[in-house]
């Protein structure tokens, strides 16, 4: 079956780095286009980054750009988020999603809290 299975949260101070990981199964992960997805408490989901299918295009939001950067590996069937410089305001729980026409798989998520 499909999984998605993200990890590399935790607690970092502001100004330090986290790298998330999801590890996925179940579907040809080369066909499909990955993102990472934020969900802050009280707000709605949204779009950190994308990465094509075969890496050769990503796109940011306005609030990373500069600061995290993704990237994929299809012979492990891994997409990574590399995050720098983080702010306070980077704390969420992380998905990441794959996307091919009208398939959507979900990851279960992992928390990423910037503290000091």
């Amino acid at each position: 079956q499909v999984q998605l299975v993200e990890s590399g949260g935790g607690l970092v101070q502001p100004g330090g780095s986290l790298r998330l990981s999801c590890a996925a199964s179940g579907f040809t992960f080369s066909s499909y286009a990955m993102s990472w997805y934020r969900q802050a408490p009280g707000k709605e989901r949204e779009l950190v980054a994308v990465i094509t299918s075969t890496g050769g295009s990503t796109s940011y939001a306005e609030s990373v750009k500069g600061r995290f950067t993704i990237s994929r590996d299809n012979r492990k069937n891994t997409v990574y988020l590399q995050m720098n410089s983080l702010k306070p305001e980077d704390t969420a729980v992380y998905y990441c999603l794959a996307n091919r026409l009208r398939n959507d798989y979900w990851g279960q998520g992992t928390q990423v809290t910037v503290s000091s």
